[in-house]
C-alpha cells in the first residue's frame, strides 16, 4: 500500500515539474503549489494532499423595478370659462386724502418713477349700492405734455364679505384702457379675464366693466342695469349715506 502511494506521489511530482518553468525557483514554485517539494528521498509514510479552493462569485444583483404613475386627474368640475360682466363706479369724494402724489423723481413736472397711492369708494353699476373701496398704487411711466400720464397700476376692488378682485396693467389718464384681472378671493377666487377702465372725470369719477371668467355665477345684488357713464352721474342718496338697504354685507370702507 505504502509503495503504491509512494509511486503515485512520485509520478505526480514528475508531472508537476513539467508545469514549472526552469527559470522559476523552488520558492516560486511553492507559491504555485500548496505543498513543499523535497530534493531528497520521499517519505515512506502516507501523505494526504488537501487542496482548498475558494471560489467567489458575485452576489446576484437585486432587481429593482420602478414605475411612474401619472398624477390622477382632478375630479373637480371644469374651470368655468363663461364670461360674466360686472359694472362698477369708482368715486372720489375727496374725503379719503386720495390720491397722494409722491415725487420720487424730485422734479416739478410728473416724471418717471413718481408714485401715486390711492383709495376710493366703489358702487354698483346702477349706483344703488355701496359695495366697498379700491386700494392700490400707480407708478408713472410716461408724461405726455398737453395730454396726460401713463401709469403702471396695481390695485384691488374690495366687495365686503364677497371678497376682492385684483388687477394690473396700464392706467391712462386721457383715454380708456384694459387691465388684466390677476385673481381674487372669496367668490372671486380663481378669477381671470380683463377689465375695461373708462375715465369720466380724472381722478374723481371712473367706470369699470369687468369681463370675469373662472368663477361661479355672480350674486344678483352686485349686478343690475348699469347707468351709462357720464360726468353728471352720482350715487343714489341712500347709497352715499350707506343706509342698510343700500350696502352689501360688511362692505369695505
Amino acid at each position: 500500500m505504502a509503495s503504491s502511494t509512494f509511486s503515485a506521489i512520485k509520478n505526480f511530482s514528475s508531472s508537476s515539474n513539467l508545469l514549472i518553468p526552469r527559470s522559476v525557483s523552488s520558492s516560486s514554485a511553492q507559491q504555485v503549489f500548496p505543498f513543499k517539494f523535497f530534493n531528497g528521498a520521499w517519505p515512506t509514510h502516507s501523505l494526504t494532499l488537501r487542496s482548498s479552493t475558494h471560489c467567489s462569485f458575485p452576489k446576484p444583483v437585486r432587481s429593482l423595478s420602478f414605475s411612474c404613475k401619472a398624477q390622477s386627474s382632478r375630479t373637480d368640475s371644469p374651470r368655468p370659462t363663461e364670461v360674466q360682466e360686472l359694472h362698477v363706479y369708482e368715486i372720489n369724494d375727496r374725503d379719503r386724502q386720495s390720491p397722494a402724489y409722491l415725487r420720487l423723481s424730485q422734479k416739478s413736472v410728473n416724471s418717471l418713477g413718481d408714485l401715486v397711492p390711492f383709495t376710493n369708494k366703489i358702487y354698483t353699476g346702477n349706483m344703488e349700492k355701496r359695495v366697498g373701496i379700491t386700494a392700490g398704487i400707480c407708478v408713472l411711466i410716461q408724461n405726455i405734455p398737453g395730454k396726460g400720464d401713463r401709469y403702471e397700476a396695481i390695485y384691488s376692488f374690495y366687495f365686503g364679505d364677497y371678497g376682492h378682485i385684483s388687477v394690473q396693467g396700464s392706467y391712462l389718464t386721457y383715454e380708456e384702457t384694459y387691465l388684466a384681472i390677476t385673481g381674487g378671493s372669496g367668490i372671486f377666487e380663481g378669477a381671470y379675464g380683463q377689465v375695461k377702465l373708462q375715465q369720466i372725470i380724472f381722478p374723481f369719477k371712473l367706470f369699470y366693466t369687468f369681463y370675469l371668467k373662472g368663477i361661479k355665477e355672480l350674486p344678483a345684488e352686485l349686478l343690475g342695469n348699469p347707468i351709462s357713464p357720464a360726468p353728471h352721474v352720482e350715487p343714489s342718496p341712500a347709497a352715499r349715506a350707506c343706509e342698510p338697504h343700500a350696502i352689501i354685507s360688511n362692505f369695505t370702507d
